[in-house]
């Protein structure tokens, strides 16, 4: 009943002030570590095609080089979290910008297949790295009333990164088409952004609420005075040492957790959350648009252009989410989501299935396309890295995040895989059905799990999950 109280007891209003440019900043840097997901994961969609003429790549080479990238950013995710949690949000940030712009150079300057390949893995090791230390790091800054839409910039930067991939790469193409080596301009690009991340972060602060795991709980309280008022900041610093010592007793922080019954439930929320989002089929239309738009109907020369629409639905769906992303709840959003993105499967299903092969066809599949891509990016892409953000208690925060994105990797990695063939042997209108199939179940599974986080500071979110599932865990025991 002590907790519950003092959990009830509201914190002062975080009002603005200088505090405020300060945490804008904090932002803005470390989404640059979204911003180089984006582009890496993106530029591959234009490159692959003068890449496979210059290298001499087979199919099997060319499904090598695409997906090593998703293998290496499943293994990144994995110990990238780890490594967050014991090194620190921003320590990991700045080696991550390093392996950034290593593996960027290494593979604009790859002599053949094989070269690329290992730097296409070490690449991905940065994109799963910084997709499981990112969110943490921006939810751990800031203050919940508006953690949604700082944490959920991340997701902006994704899109834009992959948009300004889509965009360079028909520029790039249409001047200088011509030369073999075009595709090493469009990976290159990807550096300054890297660069631009290490900088950055070298003047960045660590998270307070790493810095009190640490027991380093006056540097935790200076910066939260630097993203704060006085007031708001002292009253949060209560609250993370009430954690970190009801942690300490728990002794949480690893593997041995997952014995934890309402531990184990989180993580399987989470694990089920990064699948989910990506069985929605998001990353076939970000890996393989330009070709399904040319399966669709289009010339290969109109297939890059109208690609380039789908990177412009992503950023306007997720800056469209950002509006609403603390007044609506996140169930409900996610729910939403996927009932639209389902719809559009169907759509898109039906199409293909039932119109004729008309002049009309292939844009109005590309007009539903589009229609999934706005809606996946409003609600489901950036919701379920905000909730993999604020789900986690605070000393296994990144080991789960690490873990649950790996899954997210891995469910990549298999749609990636299996989108060309099925839809090479089934049609686009069987592919987009499964999809719409898949989309039923994820319904199901976030009204029946999921809970829900807006309106809660990490803290008070973690003792009333605690306090929940433990119940249920004692009560079933009892049974």
């Amino acid at each position: 009943m002590t907790h519950i109280a003092r959990l009830n007891t509201p914190l002062p209003a975080d009002t603005p002030g200088p505090h405020t440019a300060r945490l804008a900043l904090i932002c803005v840097i470390a989404t640059f570590g979204g911003l180089l997901f984006g582009y890496d994961t993106g530029v591959i969609n234009g490159a692959l095609e003068p890449m496979k003429a210059d290298l001499g790549l087979s199919p099997a080479r060319e499904g090598f080089v695409v997906s090593i990238l998703i293998f290496g950013a499943a293994i990144g995710a994995l110990v990238g979290g780890q490594l967050a949690d014991k090194y620190g949000r921003r320590q990991n940030i700045l080696m991550l910008s390093v392996i950034f712009i290593l593996g960027t150079l290494g593979c604009a300057l790859s002599p053949n297949w094989q070269v690329l390949g290992v730097f296409r893995f070490v690449l991905g090791l940065a994109v799963g790295g910084a997709s499981a230390t990112v969110p943490i790091y921006l939810a751990e800054v800031s203050p919940y009333e508006r953690r949604g839409s700082l944490v959920s910039r991340n997701e902006v930067m994704i899109v834009s990164g992959q948009f300004a991939a889509f965009v360079f790469n028909a520029i790039i193409f249409n001047i200088w088409g011509e030369h073999d080596s075009v595709w090493r301009y469009m990976l290159v690009i990807a550096v300054l952004p890297a660069i631009a991340l290490l900088i950055g972060m070298l003047r960045m602060p660590e998270s307070p609420r790493w810095l009190s795991s640490q027991n380093r709980d006056k540097e935790a309280l200076a910066v939260l005075k630097q993203i704060r008022t006085p007031a708001r900041a002292e009253a949060e610093m209560a609250e993370v040492r009430r954690l970190a010592e009801e942690e300490k007793e728990e002794r949480l922080g690893g593997w041995a957790d997952l014995r934890t019954p309402w531990i184990r439930r989180l993580l399987f929320i989470g694990m089920g959350l990064g699948i989910f989002q990506q069985l929605t089929g998001i990353n076939s239309i970000m890996y393989y648009g330009t070709q399904l738009l040319q399966d669709a109907g289009f010339s290969s020369g109109g297939a890059i252009i109208a690609n380039t629409f789908n990177g412009l639905f992503s950023v306007l769906g997720i800056l469209t989410g950002l509006l609403v992303m603390n007044k609506i709840d996140r169930r409900v959003m996610l729910l939403g989501g996927f009932a639209l993105t389902t719809t559009c499967h169907l759509l898109i299903g039906l199409t293909a299935l039932m119109m004729p092969d008309v002049a009309l066809k292939p844009y109005s599949i590309l007009l539903f396309v589009v229609g999934f891509v706005f809606s996946m990016q409003g609600t489901i892409g950036p919701l379920v890295w905000l909730l993999l953000a604020e789900i986690f208690p605070l000393k296994i925060r990144s080991f789960a995040m690490g873990v649950c994105v790996f899954m997210l990797w891995i469910a990549n990695a298999v749609v990636a895989f299996a989108f060309p063939p099925v839809v090479q042997a089934l049609g686009i209108a069987p592919s987009f059905f499964i999809f719409a199939v898949l989309g039923v179940f994820a319904l199901i599974f976030i009204a029946t799990m999921v809970p829900e986080t807006r309106g809660k500071t990490l803290e008070e979110f973690e003792e009333e999950v605690r306090t929940k599932y433990a119940g249920e865990s004692v009560g079933l025991a009892l049974t």
